[in-house]
């Protein structure tokens, strides 16, 4: 009997990854509730990340509008996109994020992203960026 049950599991794992992966990132629910939780503490109306970089992660709009130095998203080419090369660890150390964010994951702090999230990130903006 917990051998089915183990089968059946596994086969319901596999079929709920298969389905996951194939069904489009959506912004409002997958992509908002990461930067809602990781980053708006910094990138809000009055944070530090704000004030630094002029980056909002308040709205879609601010969002894609980026920061004083310019867009952080190419909707469809998540390697030309600053914010995900940001948060993939793809740049210089100093500016990579969230800040510290090897320490943070490593604690166990609410503002490290994993790497889940990052892979939801990089599909997002290679499935084009939408506000959906």
């Amino acid at each position: 009997m917990q051998t089915r049950i183990g089968k059946l599991a596994i086969v319901m794992f596999v079929i709920f990854s298969v389905v996951s992966c194939s069904l489009p990132v959506s912004f409002k629910k997958d992509i908002n509730p990461i930067l809602v939780a990781n980053c708006l503490s910094c990138h809000d109306g009055s944070g530090e990340g704000l004030a630094v970089s002029g980056f909002s992660v308040l709205t879609y709009d601010s969002i894609m509008k980026g920061t004083k130095y310019g867009p952080v998203i190419e909707p469809g080419n998540s390697a030309s996109s600053s914010l995900y090369r940001m948060v993939a660890h793809k740049v210089d150390l100093e500016i990579q994020m969230p800040p510290h964010h090897d320490e943070a994951l490593a604690k166990g702090r609410e503002d490290a992203l994993t790497p889940g999230q990052i892979k939801f990130i990089e599909r997002w903006i290679d499935e084009g960026a939408k506000n959906n």
